[in-house]
């Protein structure tokens, strides 16, 4: 589970331990609102809590939070410093269950290796079970034929971010390439101009991966040439986002992924006003 939905998890669950007299999303919801203005003087809408309780604990996907600030007061709500002492210290009691462990025994002789390295644990907390395949099971391997192969089998996840070939990745162990159709990959992340695919799911701080959404990875991109938009063009087609007076355009209806508002129709005086002058009218005036 990633820490933002662990995140909206726990507020959830806070929630419903200090609000006893409401019983539904739409109630706690509104508590919460209404807490983080009278504690803080902060503002989330009652509806952005519900979209976060619909996705993280209803359809079991990540929260689309790309505001610091937001991530940082809900992690103050469940009693951290912030979303950075929540992503250290917090850890949900229940991924305790979550845990494979292995256990490595070398020449069938667990004392004939120093004390030291006799018995090898391997904790396994990726929230993906993990099974110990039958020919090892069969055949004593060394430490470090184990470390090798684990390597191989874990490579994919670990590697999958860092070196882009053609719009996807490939590992660093370059006689095994890892070369996948964005679409097919599980996760995707936003690059500040459209969604990127990827089987990681974590590429840096900062960067939010989410669950794979074919739809916006083909359709969902920011416009950066605002001087192309006209009603003729545009009216119908495109959305946007308006924050600290500054608009931004998209292709596709949703939640602008860097600061979590949700997106609407362009209108002809959002165009005149914030889509700027076309190239060719700058250049008759000129």
């Amino acid at each position: 589970m990633s820490k933002r939905k662990l995140l909206i998890h726990e507020v959830f669950k806070k929630a419903e331990k200090d609000f006893p007299n409401k019983s539904t999303k739409s109630g706690w919801a509104s508590e919460l609102s209404d807490y983080f203005e009278n504690a803080w003087n902060f503002i989330i809408h009652e509806r952005t809590f519900t979209r976060y309780y619909n996705a993280c604990i209803r359809d079991d996907k990540d929260p689309d939070i790309k505001d610091k600030e937001i991530l940082d007061k809900l992690s103050q709500y469940i009693g951290c410093k912030d979303f950075l002492d929540f992503s250290r210290t917090f850890v949900k009691e229940e991924e305790d269950t979550n845990k494979t462990t292995i256990k490595i025994t070398v020449d069938e002789d667990e004392e004939s290796l120093s004390e030291k390295f006799s018995k090898l644990n391997i904790n396994i907390t990726n929230e993906q079970h993990f099974k110990m395949p039958d020919f090892i099971k069969q055949n004593g391997l060394g430490i470090l034929e184990i470390a090798f192969l684990l390597c191989l089998v874990t490579g994919n996840v670990l590697f999958s971010g860092s070196k882009k070939v053609n719009g996807n990745y490939s590992s660093p162990l370059s006689f095994m390439p890892t070369i996948t159709p964005m679409e097919e990959k599980k996760y995707m992340y936003w690059n500040g101009e459209r969604y990127i695919g990827t089987d990681s799911s974590y590429i840096s701080p900062g960067i939010n991966v989410v669950a794979m959404n074919s739809h916006k990875l083909k359709h969902f991109k920011r416009i950066m040439r605002k001087d192309t938009l006209a009603d003729v063009n545009a009216l119908g087609k495109i959305w946007y986002s308006k924050y600290n007076n500054g608009v931004e355009f998209f292709t596709d209806d949703g939640i602008d992924p860097d600061n979590g508002r949700e997106l609407r129709k362009v209108t002809s005086l959002i165009i005149y006003k914030y889509a700027g002058k076309h190239k060719d009218s700058i250049e008759i005036e000129e």
